[in-house]
């Protein structure tokens, strides 16, 4: 049985550790710090419906209307399904209304349009002078609870799952890795593990893993800032009617309200400080959709980091693609052994997961099909 050890105890590394046990792998699972202390334990929780992605990245819509409806199925636990809202606040926002349905409906997205009234109707608390909105089967989803569904049936299925076990090198032979180097953080001890193939699904910090490794990995690390405020003032998701950009996602949390998102660029996922100047910007583009945000207490303020896949043609960071790629370094730094997914969001961990799986099986002669479309996951707390 091949021993496939897994780098990075996020969301993508909980579905990888989940798809390769039920296909018959035996499974390691590293994380350095907590298990989802980094970029999963930190994103708003919007469960895409693409529809945010439709118009200039419908590769990554179709992902996540697809997933969305799978995620609703195996995990509705971690979910509130409470659909979403776009809203138009003024002419350029109805005038890429009819582009917006066009793309949404050519991607498979539900969208139906709704007077203001309507809107308001739903949504009480949104700025009274909207023109119109579109609704999309968006969703709220726990960022830690999810992953954690796909650690407790991973676990309960065989994985082992290593928290505050940071990668520290690699083992090489013959143009191919055969082992990491570990630090235990919490006895301080170093020790040595083998393996048959390794997986890089260190999200933003996969090129610090690569780098190890001493290969490159083409990563973009995309720092953005949320701000939570007290009180649910919506009990749907709420987006700006216009093309993707900063502080226009307002994502309800429990007795919360998430805002969302700015977003930068930076060389080291580890060197991110918060910006003094994105909060007050997210909480004033916020209140233009919901007008209680000005008004409501901050709860929080905090920073998570995109794992982007760079792209020198893309000047606004906004326009980077948010799919994902699967990177077999045998193909492409011709070390083999070690695989590196990148890219992709919270609402497509599964699909990464399975794409990562597919091409272990082909790496390694094995013929077994996809089982996590359908199968159930465990109840979050049957983690512990």
């Amino acid at each position: 049985m091949e021993h496939i050890i897994i780098i990075g105890g996020g969301g993508t590394g909980a579905a990888i550790a989940h798809d390769l046990v039920l296909r018959g792998f035996e499974v390691s699972l590293f994380e350095r710090g907590e298990l989802l202390s980094g970029t999963t334990g930190r994103h708003h929780g919007l469960l895409h419906s693409g529809a945010r992605y439709a118009v200039h990245d419908p590769a990554a819509a179709r992902e996540c209307i697809s997933e969305n409806k799978i995620l609703r199925r195996i995990a509705p636990q971690a979910i509130e399904q409470n659909d979403g809202l776009f809203v138009a606040l003024d002419e350029a926002d109805l005038d890429y209304k009819p582009l917006f349905l066009e793309n949404c409906r050519a991607c498979g997205i539900p969208a139906r349009e709704l007077t203001a009234e309507q809107a308001l109707a739903l949504e009480p608390e949104l700025n009274p002078s909207l023109k119109a909105a579109v609704q999309v089967p968006d969703a709220t989803m726990d960022a830690w609870r999810l992953p954690l569904h796909f650690y407790a049936t991973a676990r309960a299925n065989g994985a082992r799952i290593h928290n505050f076990s940071e990668i520290i090198g690699f083992s090489q032979a013959e143009g191919a890795v055969t082992g990491i180097r570990v630090l235990d953080h919490q006895s301080h001890r170093e020790y040595d593990v083998r393996g048959d193939l390794f997986v890089n699904a260190a999200g933003a910090w996969a090129g610090k893993i690569c780098d190890l490794a001493g290969i490159q990995l083409p990563i973009q690390p995309g720092p953005g800032v949320m701000v939570a405020v007290n009180d649910r003032l919506t009990n749907m998701v709420i987006n700006r009617l216009h093309k993707a950009g900063e502080g226009d996602i307002i994502v309800p949390q429990r007795k919360l309200t998430i805002l969302g998102t700015s977003i930068w660029l930076a060389d080291d996922p580890d060197a991110v400080e918060l910006p003094k100047d994105h909060g007050p910007r997210l909480i004033e583009l916020g209140a233009k959709l919901v007008p209680a945000v000005k008004k409501a207490e901050i709860h929080s303020m905090w920073c998570a980091v995109r794992p982007l896949i760079a792209q020198a043609e893309a000047k606004d960071p906004q326009e980077i693609s948010r799919d994902f790629d699967c990177c077999d370094h045998k193909q492409r730094d011709n070390l083999e052994g070690l695989i590196s997914v990148i890219g992709g969001k919270a609402t497509t961990l599964r699909l990464m997961a399975e794409k990562i799986a597919d091409l272990i099986c082909r790496k390694t002669g094995r013929n077994i099909a996809c089982k996590t479309k359908t199968k159930k996951l465990l109840h979050y707390r049957m983690f512990y």
